[in-house]
């Protein structure tokens, strides 16, 4: 009978018994479920925004810092100087780069005869600058490249004296495909909220044209505090050999510059800042070129002020140059020159350096 029946359940004459089985668990994705259905409409937004914005192949505008960086370096306003001053450089290392700089300034109808002691530390994700000068003015900054897109700074100026004034600045950049953001905090006070804050956002709605915003928010004192706003707009030539920014605060204060290279040594910009305030009118002009030749740069700079100036950097050898610096103010009669050498120096091997060893075959 046994066998039988167990025939019988073989062939299929009796139903086998059905084990049940074992519980699961329930996923996250049902707890989701409601939520997921009310969120669907905007990620499906954000979906097609996002391809939308993919088909108009956008570039990255650059940063709102380096939104005039073209005409800064064909302008003389951070080369100019007067007197006499020789910078002495040497490099220890390759990789990391890593030298150090001892700077000597004199003569100048501006400032009081200085030295200053610098170094600088470097590697693809690291900078690390630092200098002191003979009044004991200390001064570092720190910049770290966490990713492709995330980069870190911070500056530090100390001072010594009773009226001197410290100061440390915060900073951090994120650049997107086509977008960039920078928050900024100076003397920051994590008991009271005092400083100076700011933010910047650069956003390109075409292949050329991008327009961005910049608040600035000052708290001097925790019952004082004010905040303005001005907005930012930027068009690149197609072929990049051109660029126009413009930059209006709501207070009457406008800036535009443009910067054009004529060719592969010619560059020129203009600048023009006008503050139509109610209490002060006035505009000022500035046109600037720059000429590279095969071992020298000139610069030469033009302003609606009457002052006419002019920068010639002079390499005799890669690791000689020799400066002169010369500006002469028309409406105040008053004139300026300033002559300097650049020197660097290094220990290291040729090897080391980069260079083939002497004798060796040349490719």
């Amino acid at each position: 009978m046994a066998a039988q029946s167990m025939t019988l359940e073989k062939d299929g004459g009796i139903p086998p018994t059905l084990v049940p089985p074992p519980p699961t668990p329930p996923s996250s994705s049902s707890y989701l479920g409601p939520l997921a259905g009310v969120a669907s409409p905007f990620t499906s937004a954000y979906s097609r925004f996002s391809n939308w914005k993919s088909s108009l192949g956008l570039s990255s505008p650059g940063t709102v810092e380096n939104l005039q960086k073209e005409v800064k370096q064909t302008h003389l306003t951070n080369y100019i100087f007067d007197g006499a001053r020789a910078d002495l450089t040497k490099g220890l290392s390759m990789d990391p780069a890593f030298q150090v700089t001892h700077s000597f300034a004199l003569a100048s109808q501006t400032a009081l005869p200085s030295y200053n002691f610098g170094a600088v530390f470097a590697n693809p994700a690291l900078l690390l600058q630092g200098g002191v000068s003979d009044d004991g003015h200390l001064n570092g900054r720190l910049n770290k490249q966490w990713s492709a897109n995330n980069l870190t700074k911070v500056q530090a100026s100390l001072a010594s004296g009773s009226q001197a004034q410290n100061m440390i600045i915060l900073e951090h950049d994120y650049t997107g495909s086509d977008f960039s953001v920078n928050i900024k905090a100076m003397n920051p006070s994590p008991t009271n909220l005092t400083g100076i804050y700011i933010g910047n956002y650069l956003q390109s709605v075409t292949k050329n044209l991008a327009l961005g915003i910049e608040t600035l928010y000052q708290r001097p004192q925790p019952q004082m505090d004010e905040i303005n706003s001005s907005y930012l707009i930027k068009y690149t030539g197609s072929s990049k050999d051109w660029v126009a920014t413009a930059q209006l605060q709501p207070a009457g204060i406008v800036q535009a510059t443009y910067w054009q290279k004529l060719s592969e040594k010619v560059e020129v910009a203009a600048e023009m800042q006008l503050i139509a305030a109610p209490q002060k009118r006035e505009a000022v002009t500035t046109l600037g070129a720059k000429y590279d030749f095969r071992t020298a740069t000139f610069r030469a700079q033009l302003d609606s002020t009457g002052k006419v100036s002019a920068l010639l950097e002079q390499k005799f050898a890669p690791t000689f140059a020799f400066l002169f610096a010369g500006e002469i103010d028309h409406w105040k009669n008053t004139s300026k020159v300033g002559v300097g050498v650049m020197i660097e120096s290094t220990s290291l091997t040729p090897e080391e350096m980069g260079y083939p060893p002497q004798g060796a075959p040349q490719p």
